[in-house]
């Protein structure tokens, strides 16, 4: 796929959507890829931590509002501590989050689990589940 860098993708709503919702500059990132190599759910991710923000900053919308990894994401915040130019990556991917579930985009569906279901989760895990997956 041939992309053209421009400076209208950088300046596209979804991009400043996102950088407005997590307060970080996409464009600080160099793609050393620390993120990545440090992340305990990159095995699950279909997009890498370093590759979301490659696509955030070339407004991918779709590639990432489609994305398993922005629900995969544990937002343990090992991405943050590692990146050399203090992006918080986390909050870009709970910014992305946010853009589905402003769109009532819900992730979990609760009244769709049967009763064996939720008791199987410790209750915990799904209020937890519910702030993070519903809007």
């Amino acid at each position: 796929m041939r992309v053209n860098i421009s400076k209208n993708k950088i300046e596209d709503p979804f991009v400043l959507k996102i950088q407005e919702l997590s307060g970080q500059n996409l464009l600080a990132c160099y793609q050393c890829g620390k993120c990545s190599a440090g992340c305990p759910a990159v095995s699950e991710m279909d997009i890498l931590p370093n590759q979301i923000i490659r696509y955030a900053q070339l407004g991918f919308k779709n590639e990432l509002l489609e994305s398993r990894s922005i629900w995969i994401c544990e937002s343990c915040f090992m991405c943050n501590s590692r990146c050399p130019k203090g992006i918080n990556i986390a909050e870009v991917i709970e910014a992305l989050r946010q853009i589905l579930l402003r769109k009532r985009k819900d992730h979990l569906e609760v009244e769709k689990m049967s009763g064996d279901e939720k008791e199987d989760v410790p209750p915990i895990a799904l209020i937890s589940s519910m702030r993070k997956f519903t809007s």
